[in-house]
């Protein structure tokens, strides 16, 4: 009796053993990493609040979604990629949300064979595509982009000298190699090539540089609320020529932190940042303001911010490739990881809240011009000034 039990328990384990197996592969599994909190904090707070609001089943498969912060420091970021592809099982990984952090995790993702999207703009996340990058997509505008956008911008405004200054790091550094190529191109003489640390509360040697090469022009190649600190400067010294900022200042939090000296600063920016400002004929406008409208009904008017939008087009992404995955591959297996990959790299016309994707085996991010336009600081607001070149 007592052996009859004990095999009847056995079978009972086993079953159970099955059933947990079966919904352990009927569950996709989204590893994330943002910048949560740190210096980064006002682009990673966004991003980590987009992800509440993606879909919780994909293809009637459920979705979990296991979110690190890496506090905007490197190593966290490689420990936490680490975490979610050996320990945790991820499909697939999001993040992270600033260039340096991204660029040390691509090691990660390759070794592992698990696709990543970065919500990082420099180009040298996913270019070029070579064994490592295979692996690698991106949801926001390069920095190649963008420079084009901003040369454009100062060439036909007649400005002929620029000074740079930017971060001390690989956002930095991508920012001026990009720079200096279009601002070549356009004819820009570069008079001033400043940097300091995403922690420095002082740039006034920098700025004095700055002034004293008297530049028709400045550049400032920064993220979040530490590109505020550059520009208070340069007005506090009395800097009167215009100033130029990257998409990564494009928020709320950084319009509070400058305060007055951001009037008149002008930058590329997604089309998510004026969405509503944006002619019916634009489009990129329905997806915009289709991703501002679940972010301002779950987290209040005016909260939106371009750099939720980079998380958000990341689902978009995870969302499609899911859906074409389980056609041929189950979850939890390096077959679904390596059909995800695949699918990620053949994703066309895709309407996001940034542009319109379509990657290929040589395009990881997949934008054109559609994904910028041209903003500027006007009483205290972003406004549209033209669609960027």
């Amino acid at each position: 009796m007592k052996r009859s039990i004990g095999k009847s328990l056995l079978q009972v384990v086993a079953v159970a053993a099955l059933l947990c197996s079966g919904n352990t592969w009927a569950q996709v599994k989204v590893g994330v990493v943002v910048s949560a909190t740190g210096p980064a904090a006002s682009l990673g707070i966004p991003e980590k609040n987009t992800i509440a609001l993606m879909p919780k089943e994909i293809g009637g498969k459920t979705v979990q979604y296991i979110v690190l912060d890496d506090a905007s420091d490197t190593t966290t970021a490689v420990k936490d990629i680490r975490k979610l592809v050996y320990d945790d099982k991820v499909d697939i990984v999001i993040g992270s949300t600033v260039t340096s952090n991204s660029l040390a995790m691509i090691d990660v993702a390759a070794e592992s064979a698990t696709p990543m999207i970065s919500m990082a703009a420099s180009s040298a996340i996913v270019e070029p595509v070579d064994a490592k990058r295979h692996w690698v997509f991106k949801t926001p505008q390069n920095d190649a982009q963008m420079s084009a956008a901003i040369t454009a911008n100062m060439a036909d405004s007649g400005i002929k000298t620029v000074a740079f200054i930017g971060f001390a790091d690989a956002y930095g550094e991508g920012w001026f190699r990009e720079f200096s190529k279009f601002a070549e191109l356009r004819k820009l003489r570069l008079v001033d090539n400043e940097r300091f640390a995403r922690s420095d509360t002082s740039v006034t040697g920098q700025v004095l540089k700055i002034m004293a090469a008297n530049p028709d022009a400045v550049f400032i190649a920064c993220y979040g609320t530490p590109a505020a600190l550059p520009q208070k400067t340069l007005r506090e010294r009395g800097y009167k020529g215009k100033i130029y900022q990257t998409h990564g200042v494009a928020n709320n939090d950084f319009l509070r932190v400058c305060g007055k000296d951001c009037e008149g600063t002008l930058l590329p920016a997604g089309p998510l940042l004026v969405a509503d400002q944006l002619p019916d004929t634009n489009v990129v406008k329905k997806s915009a303001l289709r991703y501002m409208h679940a972010y301002e009904k779950a987290y209040g008017v005016g909260t939106i911010s371009t750099f939720g939008g980079h998380a958000w087009d990341a689902g978009l992404l995870v969302t499609s490739a899911v859906q074409t995955a389980l056609k041929t591959s189950k979850p939890g297996t390096k077959e679904f990881k390596l059909a995800l990959r695949d699918a990620l790299e053949n994703i066309k016309e895709l309407p996001g809240s940034q542009g319109i994707f379509n990657m290929s085996k040589t395009d990881h991010l997949g934008f054109d011009q559609r994904s910028r336009v041209m903003v500027q600081v006007v009483d205290g607001k972003w406004k549209l000034v033209n669609s960027a070149k």
